[in-house]
C-alpha cells in the first residue's frame, strides 16, 4: 500500500499552491464571518495533513477496491435521507450528522466518482465505444446522479456530469459518438430550458427556478437577484487594491450584510471587495495554476487510471471554480457551490486535499516525461 518514492518526484510547487489559496481563504473567510475563521484554520492542518498522508498511499492499491469505491458512495448518499442520520439545511437534505459531525457526502461523491469511472474505463477500455459499455457507465452514473440531484443539489449534479463527460473525452471515446451525443444534447437542452421556464412546471423545484427567473430577468424578480446584484456592486467596488481585510469602510456592501452566504457561496465577492481585482486575479491564477499542475501530472501518469484520476480532479476543481465565481459575477444563475480550498465549508475543504493528495500520489509514480 505505502510505497518508498524519491523525493524528487514530490511536486512542492503544487503544495505550495494549494497552501497560498488556503491561506487566502483563511483571511476573506474570517474577513466575511470572523468566528468560523478558526474552525476554517483547523480544516486547512487537518486537510494538509490528510493530503501529506495520502500523497504517500499507492493509489492503485485503492483502485482495487473500486467496487468498494462505489458501494460506500451510494450508501453515504443514501444515508442522507435516513431519518436519524440525514440532516437538512436550508431545504436540502444534503447531510449526514454522526455525534455531533456534520458530513457532506455530495462533496466526496465527486472524488469517489473519479476514481470509481476511472478504473472501470481503463480495465474496459477497448470496449469503451460500444454501445454496450457506454449504457453502462451512464448507469453507474445515473445511481449517485439521481441521489444527489433529488437532494435537491442541481449545481453539484452539473458539476459531476462535466466531470464524467471530461472523463470519457480523455479515454479517447470517439469523436464521432460525441458530435452525435452534442447533436442531440443541444437541442435537448434548449428544450429544457424552455419547458423549465414555464409556469407550474415539474421538471426542477420552483426555488430553482425563480432562481433562474432571477437570472434571466433580475429587475422582475429582484428578491432572487438581489445576492448576485449585490456581490457584483462589492467586487466593482473593490477596485485595484480594494478597501482592505476587515476593514470599518461604511461603503462595503459586506459590513452592511447585504451579500448572503459571504463565507462559502459568495467568498468571491469579499475577495473582490476587499483585495481588488489584484486578489481576484491572484486566486483565479492559483486555481488556474492547480487545475494545469494536475493535467501535466495527468501526462507523466503511469498508467491510464492515473491519468483519469488526474484528469478528473482538474476538471473538478476548474468547474466547480467557474460556477462559483461565474455566480460571484453574475455570469451564471444563482447557485450554492464553494471556492475550492477558499470558500468555508469543512467537507468541501477536506475533499479538496484529498483529491489533490491523490494527485501528488500520481506524481510520486509518474514513470512518463513531458
Amino acid at each position: 500500500m505505502i510505497k518508498k518514492y524519491k523525493i524528487k518526484n514530490f511536486d512542492f510547487l503544487l503544495v505550495l499552491a494549494v497552501v497560498m489559496l488556503a491561506i487566502f481563504g483563511i483571511l476573506v473567510v474570517g474577513s466575511a464571518k470572523q468566528d468560523l475563521q478558526i474552525k476554517q484554520i483547523y480544516g486547512v492542518i487537518f486537510g494538509f495533513s490528510i493530503m501529506i498522508i495520502i500523497a504517500f498511499i499507492d493509489y492503485s492499491f485503492i483502485l482495487k477496491f473500486y467496487w468498494v469505491i462505489y458501494a460506500l458512495n451510494i450508501v453515504l448518499l443514501l444515508a442522507t435521507y435516513h431519518p436519524s442520520l440525514g440532516r437538512k439545511v436550508y431545504g436540502a437534505q444534503r447531510w449526514i450528522e454522526i455525534g455531533g459531525f456534520g458530513f457532506q457526502p455530495s462533496e466526496l461523491a465527486k472524488i469517489l466518482l473519479i476514481l470509481f469511472f476511472a478504473q472501470f474505463i481503463m480495465k474496459y477500455r477497448e470496449r469503451l465505444t460500444s454501445f454496450y459499455m457506454i449504457i453502462l457507465n451512464l448507469l453507474f452514473l445515473a445511481v449517485p446522479l439521481g441521489l444527489i440531484y433529488k437532494q435537491p443539489d442541481l449545481s453539484t449534479s452539473i458539476v459531476i456530469i462535466l466531470i464524467f463527460c471530461t472523463l470519457l473525452f480523455a479515454a479517447g471515446l470517439n469523436w464521432k459518438i460525441i458530435a452525435g451525443v452534442l447533436l442531440v444534447f443541444i437541442p435537448s437542452v434548449t428544450v429544457f430550458i424552455i419547458l423549465v421556464l414555464e409556469e407550474g412546471q415539474t421538471i426542477i423545484t420552483d426555488y430553482q427556478r425563480n432562481r433562474i427567473m432571477g437570472f434571466l430577468y433580475p429587475n422582475d424578480f429582484i428578491q432572487y437577484s438581489y445576492q448576485q446584484l449585490n456581490s457584483v456592486i462589492a467586487i466593482g467596488s473593490g477596485q485595484l487594491t480594494g478597501k482592505g481585510l476587515n476593514n470599518n469602510a461604511l461603503t462595503s456592501v459586506k459590513n452592511g450584510d447585504f451579500i448572503s452566504q459571504a463565507q462559502s457561496d459568495f467568498i468571491f465577492s469579499i475577495v473582490g471587495e476587499e483585495l481588488g481585482f489584484v486578489g481576484c486575479i491572484t486566486i483565479i491564477l492559483l486555481v488556474l495554476f492547480i487545475v494545469i499542475k494536475c493535467l501535466t501530472i495527468a501526462r507523466r501518469a503511469k498508467d491510464l487510471s492515473g491519468s483519469l484520476i488526474a484528469i478528473g480532479i482538474a476538471a473538478l476543481l476548474g468547474f466547480q471554480s467557474i460556477v462559483n465565481i461565474g455566480v460571484a459575477t453574475f455570469l451564471l444563475p444563482n447557485t450554492g457551490i464553494p471556492l475550492p480550498f477558499v470558500s468555508y465549508g469543512l467537507t468541501s475543504l477536506l475533499c479538496s486535499f484529498i483529491a489533490i493528495g491523490i494527485v501528488l500520489n500520481i506524481r510520486l509514480q509518474a514513470v512518463k516525461k513531458v
